[in-house]
């Protein structure tokens, strides 16, 4: 079967929309899975509903990638976003055409330099991992290219400033914190490093646009059923390696001043793409809610019997639970539009009952000492302040994290707690060492003296939880209900 491109594509008799050819109007470091089934797709969406009339130039961050494979198919691959939405199963298929060609920074480095000079182009993006945005002093202007991602830009937006070209606007996707900001003060670091002058420092820092962005979609990438590959091979009428799929749900928020949001075309698009003053309330709301809720509700789960996160939606208890948590103790202390909040967490539903993945609870639980910290204590202490009491959901789900760490300890493996959970299989909690060291000297504690070591334990929690007002008393209430009689159970308690 032949591999696609635009030839085999009118063959196989494809009828949605397809752009041949348009200028390249961004640079975009990354070619993997992620980026094109979020950041190209919605380019993508805005050459058909705005017409946005531009493709992308991809570069591969390291020598070994998909250039070639991705300039052998002339930039076409086929994306499926798969999921729910309102409870009914989705999955549509479209091809994408936005993507110009691939670049390999070792054997076109050359090419890129003369590409970023060009007149057409706008925007550079970028998803190099949470580890590409980092000062590397060993990368050099001389290298072919420079070993890290900052440098390779920082040459190439100098090659553009000595053309005397317009500045850039440049949307980073890494999962950090401020990562438009980061990478901006990385550049002019390696600007100062190497002498390169206050016209080109000024010239970045006020005719470029460093845009911190937060991204939000589920990539599954592609689809691993070689049986499925076969079978969509054969109703699409060509191979495609490159075939990427992506849950249907997906939001882009990017921190930027008005003008941004009439020059980007997705607001004429009418897609999920928002510019947004400041990027950190949203931010708060996915930590909050999407991951809060996951680690709310997932290790009670685990020991009710679950194994995947679907299941626990098809579970009223469970779900019951959940929505109790997020609509009634978290979205309450959230600095968002109470709609907003209440409609993102409606999709969470839909999100977490997504047919096409099955995603295990025991992954979820990973770390979950430092993530209960992060997504649901800040709630549980705002709840507290604001109301004058505890949250009976947020407060049993930290009664299930010390149920979950503690249920039949056997063992402490090297890479983890051996616990037993109540079905009868063995389970392993992973997490830090001094965490899982705490628990196993702890294994043959009774349960109000194991609640009294966590609570007071200010290594994990930054200060000593046994201060709060029923507190204590609460978490060996709701643990012994999850010990006795179980964690369903013990969760149906509080609805």
């Amino acid at each position: 079967m032949a591999k696609l491109n635009y030839e085999v594509l009118e063959k196989s008799g494809y009828d949605g929309y397809i752009l041949k050819e348009a200028p390249v109007k961004m640079l975009q470091f990354g070619e993997g899975n992620f980026l094109r089934a979020f950041v190209d797709y919605w380019f993508d969406m805005s050459n058909e509903k705005a017409g946005w009339n531009g493709k992308v130039a991809l570069l591969q961050p390291i020598a070994q990638g998909l250039s070639d494979m991705i300039n052998e198919q002339e930039g076409l691959y086929t994306l499926y976003l798969r999921g729910s939405e309102k409870g009914e199963k989705v999955d549509r298929k479209r091809v994408i055409s936005v993507v110009d060609r691939c670049y390999n920074p070792v054997n076109d480095w050359d090419a890129v330099k003369e590409l970023i000079k060009s007149d057409d182009l706008e925007y550079v993006s970028s998803n190099t991992t949470e580890a590409g945005i980092v000062y590397d002093p060993e990368s050099k202007p001389d290298q072919v290219p420079p070993t890290s991602f900052p440098a390779k830009l920082a040459v190439l937006l100098h090659e553009r400033f000595l053309a005397g070209k317009k500045g850039l606007v440049i949307l980073s996707c890494e999962l950090i914190d401020n990562n438009g900001k980061e990478l901006q003060k990385i550049i002019v670091k390696h600007i100062d490093d190497w002498g390169w002058g206050e016209d080109f420092k000024k010239w970045i820092n006020e005719d470029c646009l460093f845009c911190s962005t937060l991204v939000d979609r589920i990539v599954p990438g592609r689809i691993r059923d070689a049986q499925e590959v076969a079978e969509l091979e054969k109703i699409n009428g060509y191979e495609d390696p490159l075939l990427d799929v992506g849950e249907v749900f997906g939001v882009w928020y990017i921190e930027g001043p008005q003008w941004l949001e009439e020059k980007l075309p997705f607001k004429k698009a009418g897609v999920n793409v928002h510019v947004v003053p400041d990027v950190t309330p949203y931010k708060k709301r996915k930590v909050r809610i999407l991951n809060g809720a996951h680690t709310g509700f997932v290790l009670g789960a685990y020991l009710s019997g679950q194994d995947i996160v679907r299941d626990c939606m098809h579970n009223e208890t469970i779900k019951g639970f959940m929505n109790k948590m997020l609509f009634e103790e978290v979205i309450p202390v959230l600095p968002l539009d109470k709609q907003d909040c209440d409609d993102f967490a409606a999709a969470v539903t839909d999100r977490f009952n997504n047919p096409f993945v099955n995603h295990e609870l025991m992954s979820i639980s990973l770390n979950s000492t430092s993530k209960w910290k992060a997504r649901n204590m800040p709630s549980f202490l705002e709840y507290i302040e604001k109301f004058g009491k505890l949250p009976v959901a947020l407060t049993m789900s930290l009664a299930a994290y010390i149920a979950f760490y503690s249920t039949g300890i056997k063992e402490r493996a090297a890479d983890g707690l051996i616990c037993v959970r109540p079905k009868g299989n063995e389970y392993k909690v992973q997490d830090d060492a001094w965490v899982l060291d705490f628990y196993y000297e702890n294994k043959d504690a009774d349960d109000a003296s194991l609640v009294k070591a966590v609570l007071s334990n200010e290594k994990m929690w930054d200060q000593d939880l046994t201060k709060i007002e029923g507190l204590y008393d609460t978490v060996l209430a709701d643990l012994t209900l999850i010990r006795k009689e179980g964690a369903e159970a013990a969760y149906k308690s509080v609805l």
